[in-house]
């Protein structure tokens, strides 16, 4: 008879089958057993007919990696530690030395620093061209061009591309397309059909996802996601991924599925407050831009209506202002540092209201032309009650420039 401490490690209880409940279960392993050697020889890691090592997959990631699929359209996912993450991984897949890569100029940050640091290093070239000027795109493209990547809407000044023209431009030219579908969260437009009504789909090849904004929406999980409509191309990524060791930690996998069922509500939710501050800040005279796709005024409005619609749930919560050039930077760190409601804080998609100030002349080649000079701020607009967000914004610019409010 096997020892007391022998009994708890081999313990013989199973629990029943049959378990029902809103959240599945959460699975913890590296180590996995096989029933036997003949089964441990024949199963495959590569595909989710069975387990083989935690850091391939559990019951909790390949569900997880499903729901996103059904949400994004994709057929594959894969999971990684965050969205630069995703990123990383879909640049290093694809990419060898003397290949090119271009990033639209108004892309996320590190995305670009990721090109001019380790790309460079490993021999791959990069190019950044201009989002709203398609031609521009078209006529860099060439024979070392194995990827482009497409943002919408861009990072900080929200500008929306012509999405649909950059994806058949793409395409024309037999070149790789990955979209950051971050903003649009799977909910504003679809990325693998991007006009339902047009035989075949007008599809992105890849579209990754920072999981750490909306569909985590708590501000408190780090994971991104990779998703595909094309079985060769997603096994390009998995091997890549597998020799990256790249995973997700169980409980992270728990908090995302556990918020995926209010995606929609929540992103609904931002959109309406962020499109009534945005409207608000329109009005302010310390203002001589606001940023925000549904705003007739802002860069690329036209191509967001046609891809999205105008609807409420469209939109994401983020919008950004350009002070007037007479404000300078002392005072706008003031007024960041008035605010009461909103945070300074980077990211975005959680429950509390962020603002970041940026140097924009600092983030790329040369001024835009479409945006005015000044100092931008870019808001993530959380859940609070918008008329409160509203006195906060008022409050803190009567504070910092001494306006009468």
């Amino acid at each position: 008879m096997a020892s007391a401490l022998t009994g708890l490690i081999h313990h013989p209880y199973t629990p029943p089958t049959g378990f029902g409940a809103p959240q599945p279960g959460v699975f913890k392993a590296s180590t996995v057993f096989f029933p036997n050697v003949a089964a441990m020889r024949s199963f495959d890691w590569k595909d989710k007919t069975a387990y083989t090592y935690g850091l391939h997959g559990t019951p909790t990631t390949y569900t997880l990696e499903e729901r996103l699929c059904t949400l994004e359209g994709g057929i594959q996912c894969l999971l990684v530690p965050s969205g630069l993450a995703a990123i990383a991984t879909v640049c290093l897949a694809l990419l060898h030395a003397g290949d090119e890569v271009l990033i639209p100029d108004n892309a996320y940050g590190p995305n670009k620093t990721l090109a001019e640091g380790e790309l460079r290093h490993w021999g791959i070239g990069h190019r950044f061209y201009d989002p709203l000027q398609p031609h521009d795109l078209a006529g860099k493209i060439n024979t070392h061009t194995k990827l482009v990547w497409l943002e919408a809407a861009g990072s900080v000044t929200l500008e929306f591309p012509d999405l649909c023209e950059q994806v058949r431009i793409c395409k024309a030219a037999g070149v790789l397309c990955a979209l950051d579908n971050t903003w649009g969260a799977g909910l504003a437009f679809h990325p693998f059909d991007l006009k339902p009504t047009q035989q075949p789909a007008l599809a992105v090849d890849i579209s990754i996802h920072a999981l750490t904004k909306y569909p985590s929406g708590g501000g408190d999980v780090l994971m991104g996601s990779v998703i595909t409509t094309d079985e060769a191309l997603h096994m390009k990524l998995k091997l890549c991924h597998m020799r990256l060791g790249l995973g997700v930690g169980a409980n992270d996998a728990e908090l995302l599925l556990r918020s995926l069922p209010s995606l929609a509500l929540r992103y609904r939710a931002h959109d309406e407050s962020t499109r009534a501050l945005a409207h608000w800040c329109l009005s302010r005279p310390e203002f001589a831009q606001v940023l925000h796709p549904a705003l007739a005024e802002s860069p690329g409005h036209a191509h967001w209506l046609s891809l999205c619609g105008e609807a409420i749930g469209r939109a994401a919560g983020l919008f950004s202002v350009i002070f007037q050039d007479n404000i300078g930077q002392p005072q706008v760190d003031a007024f960041c540092n008035a605010l009461k409601l909103f945070k300074i804080g980077y990211s975005w998609g959680g429950p509390i209201s962020l603002v970041m100030p940026y140097e924009l002349k600092t983030m790329r080649q040369a001024w835009p032309s479409h945006l005015k000079h000044g100092i931008l701020v870019r808001f993530s607009v959380g859940l609070e009650s918008v008329a409160d967000l509203q006195t906060d914004l008022q409050q803190a610019l009567a504070a910092a420039l001494q306006t009468d409010g």
